[in-house]
């Protein structure tokens, strides 16, 4: 709402932004139209004043918390420097029609003080597009055409104050026919102010002194102008390729590395044209390096709306806490394969499960050419190997091969993240390891007797080292705090005992001062 109501404040600020000064210079804009200026006038005071209300209703966070109470939201409005710009520019000035007459709409100037709800609108677009340097640019463009438009109406001005027609650097006299419609008029303003501004084209020479001046001032606003949009201009077309630069970088490198290896022409194409896949389809992006600036939280919840389906899926997760979900989720690394790649051999070790976000993959026999069966979207594999679950025919080695028949967008997670996640979670753990037994048993995978042997003596060496490890780093902690607390108790003691002696000293003085008086007496 708030975002909403910026753009109907801005309707008004940027007609008199645009509207005024053209019709206190151009004197047929303002005869001629003039109850169509006195109706868009007023409607725009109005909204100044609906605007003045709403700032008394919006809300400030103080201390993280929206304060709401609108009395101290219109006591902190009055005490803002805002307050006294909005209370300026709603002046009744329109009284002075009375005095001067109609034909002098410069005395609703002080309009323009609201420009900074505009600047403001301005902002928050460009926070909210998904197009930012396209609307700087045009921010950029709005910005030029206003202040060549307020050049012109100027130059109309001047040309007037010195004589139409004088020389040839003022306006042509009005008496011609074809210079008296007010089209012309404008026109013309605007093209001598576009090529005085911009530095570019021949415009006629000054002959007056004052006729100097205002071409001096011109030129210099000119040059000011002319590095604003080379210096805007060049920063926003950089941006805008940015990301194609550090892309083509990369791949100008590992070009230039297997140039020095002498890597296979095969191998070198399969290479360009992943980075060519991945830079189509919008897929270069490190989702890591983009979410770091998010706090944690929020970066939680955007893994979760983009992630947490896709992992449900899984068989062994489907039924786990939400806690974990979330860290697995947040663990998840998106991988990208090639036409002919293969995501795992039977016999490797596995270290990691797959979960399909888009693609095809197939289970191939060692030929690498016969197809058992085909993976698609939503389809996951390697889950049983990462748990490491004890009495497990296949151990953690991989049963098959697996390949990709295209482009293909993978989830990774790895054994090392699921079982650090699984550490602050005992109970799911015991609930996941026995889902896979279970998935074992059903596809006649698991060995019962190995099964109920008991834990493995090396997972239980692996446990007690990892608990004499966390042994010792709780110790480690606890020294520290004890030496903080020894430190803190020791600099407590000695203001106690400065204390004390102020205290001893300042009522020697007393007792001494009592002893003197009745001497005295």
């Amino acid at each position: 709402m708030y975002y909403n109501w910026l753009f109907i404040i801005t309707c008004p600020v940027m007609y008199n932004w645009t509207i005024i000064i053209m019709r206190a210079c151009f004197e047929e804009m303002q005869h001629d139209y003039l109850m169509t200026w006195f109706i868009l006038d007023y409607v725009s005071d109005f909204v100044y004043l609906c605007d003045m209300m709403f700032r008394t209703r919006t809300g400030y966070l103080e201390q993280g918390l929206l304060v709401k109470d609108e009395a101290k939201l219109r006591d902190r409005y009055k005490k803002s420097f805002q307050f006294r710009l909005d209370l300026a520019s709603m002046v009744p000035t329109d009284v002075l029609y009375f005095v001067v007459g109609l034909n002098y709409p410069e005395i609703r100037m002080n309009k323009l003080l609201r420009v900074g709800r505009m600047f403001e609108f301005f902002e928050r677009t460009e926070t909210r597009t998904n197009f930012p340097n396209v609307f700087r640019i045009s921010n950029l463009v709005m910005f030029i055409l206003i202040i060549i438009h307020w050049n012109a109406c100027m130059y109309y001005s001047v040309s007037k104050w010195i004589g139409f027609g004088d020389d040839g650097f003022v306006y042509p006299d009005p008496s011609d026919p074809e210079f008296a419609r007010l089209v012309r008029k404008y026109a013309y303003s605007m093209y001598w102010s576009t090529l005085t501004l911009t530095t570019i084209g021949e415009t006629p020479p000054p002959v007056k002194n004052s006729e100097y001046f205002f071409v001096v001032t011109d030129f210099l606003v000119g040059v000011l102008i002319f590095a604003t949009i080379v210096g805007n201009v060049g920063s926003m077309i950089t941006n805008m390729n940015q990301a194609r630069a550090d892309f083509q970088a990369r791949i100008d490198s590992i070009k230039q590395y297997m140039a020095f290896r002498h890597v296979s022409k095969d191998l070198e194409r399969r290479v360009i044209k992943s980075f060519d896949y991945l830079w189509t389809n919008k897929k270069a992006v490190d989702e890591r390096e983009v979410l770091k600036y998010l706090p944690d939280k929020l970066r939680a919840e955007i893994a979760i709306n983009v992630h947490l389906d896709t992992l449900k899926k899984v068989r062994i997760f489907a039924d786990c806490e939400a806690g974990l979900l979330v860290e697995l989720v947040l663990k998840l690394q998106p991988q990208v394969f090639s036409p002919g790649d293969y995501i795992c051999k039977k016999g490797d070790i596995g270290r990691e499960m797959y979960i399909i976000k888009e693609g095809k993959l197939a289970v191939v026999a060692d030929d690498g050419v016969t197809q058992f069966v085909v993976l698609s979207d939503g389809s996951y594999f390697g889950e049983i190997s990462i748990l490491a679950i004890k009495g497990s025919k296949a151990g953690n080695r991989r049963t098959a091969n697996i390949r990709s028949i295209g482009y293909s967008d993978l989830f990774c997670l790895s054994k090392d993240d699921l079982m650090e996640a699984l550490t602050e979670y005992p109970d799911a753990k015991a609930m996941l390891e026995e889902k896979g037994r279970q998935i074992l048993l059903k596809d006649n995978l698991l060995d019962l007797e190995v099964a109920a042997q008991g834990p493995d003596p090396k997972e239980m060496e692996e446990k007690v080292a990892h608990m004499s490890n966390s042994l010792e780093g709780l110790q480690t902690r606890y020294a520290r705090l004890l030496a903080e607390h020894e430190a803190a108790e020791g600099k407590l003691k000695k203001r106690l005992a400065h204390l004390e002696r102020k205290m001893a000293v300042s009522a020697g003085v007393v007792f001494s001062a009592e002893m003197v008086e009745p001497e005295k007496k």
